[in-house]
């Protein structure tokens, strides 16, 4: 049962248990531009579309373009709903202040949970694509040949070093590494609009007869995935500068560039071999058509130079959200509901730096065993411990915009927020995001490869992992009440 709240104000418990503040998160150090890269760098694009495009074509035909079109017209949806509650939510977690000031402790405290397993599945699992890009492309180039596990374990203290630095320092490398990926993708997509495509530009993707097929299933749950971590921005409140404006811009800005600029180069391959050629091409070999086009239509040394660049975006995506669950980590541990010291910020350089190394050490072990038992980086790792982090972020969205609607429901006439942003947008999504997650989860095979009885384990850890975290509140409200009265209500711009 949850409990109302009556006043948007953050609302202090009684009494304040735990460990003596040690210290914040640096504060006004970034901007719009600055939130929006750590957004951008956790989706990965061009991982996203060298490496799952493809298959979007190959599944749903010349019309898949439309499939990221539709997806980033519901985040924006979400995201309607998602900004007009941000002036009212002073904690920097994220889904979980959103889910517990809507849906009551209990739910916010299960979406805590769920929210770091998500978050540590999608960061872990993609140490193996890091793994499996990076030896490939150094024995192709270089004629390097080491396994695997090498480069994900360099990968990952790459990652714990630049966490442990300043958020400025993170800021840039991820500034530097997106601006080098987009710009790649960039160059292909002008090669091939100058060059007129195979057989000349054509619009046939957005047709409604290659659009409104039951075959458009696949690549809507294929496309939701790449914008996973867009909401995210809302996690570095704390560091922000001017957050009530910053927050919100960036969120917007993220999902509507992805949502275009997906769309764009996917129109674009689609292009680069022709409406009639390019689901077949896709057939042959998806994990090879941009590199053939990029080959076709620029060069083989931007091939070369396209290869090279995937394995940066991965880090970069690897970085984005390392900082993202450090920062989870940080906010559930000032209101007393993680480990004291997760929440210990380092002097010099302002970061969780413990909740860093907690983060980085369940990388190690995880990518260890892994490693030990001969999976396979890519077709195993990577996907099957992927996957369920994006089933829980698709949840964690649909039970957000129900936060929204019913924490205006409790408060009316808020902020004088107009009931569109309140509930109709946020109502809205929240139908669209289940029916979409109930795709993914129907065709998870398309994500894993693997039997029936695998992909709905991998589902039901989502239900799970948000129960234990329910029970958990349940049980805190029962034997540390003034813990439990200080969910969701940290004042971080006060801190």
């Amino acid at each position: 049962m949850t409990e109302p709240h009556t006043s948007t104000a953050p609302q202090q418990p009684p009494t304040t248990p735990g460990p003596e503040p040690t210290g914040h998160l640096q504060r006004a150090t970034l901007g719009v531009t600055d939130i929006v890269f750590f957004v951008m760098a956790a989706a990965a694009p061009l991982t996203v579309m060298a490496g799952i495009a493809p298959l979007a074509i190959l599944f749903g035909g010349i019309g898949a373009p439309v499939a990221y079109l539709a997806v980033g017209i519901v985040l924006c949806l979400f995201a309607v709903g998602f900004t007009a509650m941000t002036p009212h939510i002073r904690n920097a977690g994220a889904f979980y202040s959103y889910i517990a000031r809507g849906l009551g402790r209990p739910a916010g405290l299960g979406a805590a949970l769920l929210a770091v397993f998500s978050y540590n599945a999608l960061q872990i699992g993609t140490y193996g694509a890091f793994g499996f890009f990076a030896a490939g492309t150094a024995n192709d180039l270089l004629g390097i040949d080491l396994p695997w596990p090498v480069y994900a374990f360099a990968g990952i203290a790459a990652v714990w070093f630049l966490g442990f630095r300043s958020i400025r320092v993170g800021a840039k490398v991820l500034a530097t590494l997106l601006i080098a990926e987009t710009a790649i993708l960039v160059l292909l997509a002008g090669a091939i609009l100058v060059q007129g495509g195979a057989d000349g530009l054509s619009l046939a993707s957005f047709a409604p007869s290659n659009v409104f097929t039951s075959e458009m299933s696949a690549p809507l749950g294929l496309a939701i995935a790449a914008f996973v971590g867009f909401e995210s921005t809302v996690l570095y409140r704390e560091e922000a500068r001017d957050p009530d404006r910053t927050v919100p811009r960036a969120t917007y800005l993220a999902v509507g560039f992805l949502g275009l600029f997906y769309t764009f180069i996917v129109w674009v391959i689609v292009q680069a071999f022709g409406d009639d050629k390019a689901v077949g091409t896709a057939a042959q070999n998806p994990a090879e058509m941009f590199f053939t086009a990029m080959t076709r239509y620029v060069g083989d040394w931007a091939t070369d130079l396209q290869r090279v660049l995937i394995v940066s975006s991965l880090l970069a995506s690897l970085l984005a959200f390392h900082n993202a669950i450090t920062r989870y980590g940080y906010a559930l541990s000032v209101e007393g509901a993680a480990p004291a010291p997760l929440g210990r910020i380092h002097p010099k350089h302002g970061s969780p730096w413990v909740s860093g190394i907690a983060q980085t050490v369940l990388a190690v072990v995880v990518t260890a065993v892994f490693a030990a038992i001969g999976v396979h980086p890519y077709n195993e790792f990577l996907l099957w411990v992927n996957t369920p982090g994006v089933v829980g972020i698709l949840a964690l969205q649909t039970l957000a915009a129900c936060a929204v609607v019913a924490f205006f429901r409790r408060n009316p006439g808020t902020g004088g927020v107009g009931r569109l942003r309140t509930v109709a947008a946020p109502a809205t999504a929240a139908l669209l995001l289940a029916v979409i997650t109930g795709l993914v989860c129907t065709r998870l095979s398309l994500f894993t490869s693997a039997p029936p009885a695998v992909n709905w384990t991998l589902v039901a850890l989502t239900p799970v992992v948000f129960a234990i975290g329910a029970v958990l509140a349940t049980r805190m409200r029962r034997k540390r009440p003034e813990v439990y009265a200080k969910l969701a209500t940290t004042d971080v711009d006060s801190v």
